[in-house]
């Protein structure tokens, strides 16, 4: 079985697709496969590099997640000029017959070929007479906290995280939005006024200015509540956007790097906006309750990441 796309954030509307495809599978027997074909940039980075929409996941991340969803293998799919202005017919013929598919499982609104000339009803015709079937899978509708009910897509996703509603995106997703990145070195102001931070360079997008609840995962496989700011702190007149986690009751070993480890963050609640204080008095204090305040979500909602995704 075989799908196709781009899959970025792997949100429930993705899950689905898998998972039909993965029914078909167990019904033709134990030999049948799952595959999923995945765009990687989007398609938009070649054709628009300027309207091209920032990450949600990372390919490896990507690739995880569709497995865990049920994928027997995740293939990437380069987005040359030269695969992206073949026809659909030519894409069919080129790209997906080699896989053998006995089946294509795509959404409603799937285009393929150059022009995006392609849908899925091109795509079950073509199938006629080259002995796959397709399977079309509606949208997947979420209910969010406000109570308004969205289909899944990334762009929601998107929507959400920029408006710093994380624990609604995680709806979308069926787990915290997480970001994986490298810790690099920051200005390090935080260990002088008590709340020492790893500063988190990664290429997915952040969520909207703000401070956040999160758990950070370490490179051993540690989860430790923290408390992330996401901004250009203007209470030191910053400039350049940061994502800054403070790790709660973490201190580094002498034998642990400083600087160059893998972090992951993941967002579970909004706790507050970024706002400009009128010292460091202040801000500590306010530092002091996002911590506690942190704590006290993450202990109550999320007491470890096992259980991340079932409260996300």
């Amino acid at each position: 079985m075989l799908t196709i796309g781009v899959f970025d954030g792997v949100h429930l509307g993705h899950r689905r697709l898998v998972e039909a495809a993965r029914e078909i599978a167990d019904g033709l027997g134990p030999h049948a496969t799952v595959v999923v074909l995945a765009f990687d940039p989007s398609p938009r980075a070649v054709l628009d590099p300027d309207g091209s929409p920032p990450r949600l996941t990372g390919f490896e991340q990507r690739a995880d997640l569709l497995l865990n969803a049920g994928a027997d293998d995740v293939l990437r799919l380069e987005p040359s000029a030269e695969l992206l202005g073949l026809s659909p017919e030519t894409f069919v013929d080129d790209v997906l017959m080699p896989l053998r598919p006995a089946a294509i499982v795509e959404g409603s609104d799937f285009r393929f070929g150059a022009k995006r000339a392609g849908d899925v009803g091109t795509l079950a015709e073509l199938g006629q007479s080259r002995g796959f079937s397709v399977r079309v899978v509606e949208p997947v509708e979420v209910s969010l906290n406000d109570q308004s009910v969205v289909a899944a897509s990334s762009s929601r996703v998107r929507w959400l995280l920029t408006h710093g509603r994380v624990a609604d995106a995680g709806r979308v997703l069926g787990r915290a939005y997480e970001m994986i990145g490298e810790v690099v070195k920051g200005d390090q102001r935080g260990r002088t006024i008590g709340f020492p931070t790893a500063n988190l360079r990664s290429e997915q997008m952040p969520p909207g200015d703000g401070v956040y609840a999160c758990i950070a995962t370490l490179e051993d496989g540690r989860t430790i509540p923290c408390a992330v700011n996401v901004g250009d702190r203007p209470t030191f007149s910053g400039v350049e956007r940061r994502v800054e986690a403070h790790l709660i009751g973490y201190e580094r070993e002498s034998d642990e790097p400083e600087y160059g480890w893998t972090l992951r963050l993941a967002f579970v609640s909004r706790l507050r906006d970024q706002v400009r204080f009128g010292g460091i008095e202040q801000l500590t204090a306010q530092l002091s309750r996002d911590v506690a305040r942190a704590n006290e979500i993450l202990s109550t909602t999320v007491p470890s990441w096992a259980e991340l995704e079932e409260h996300a």
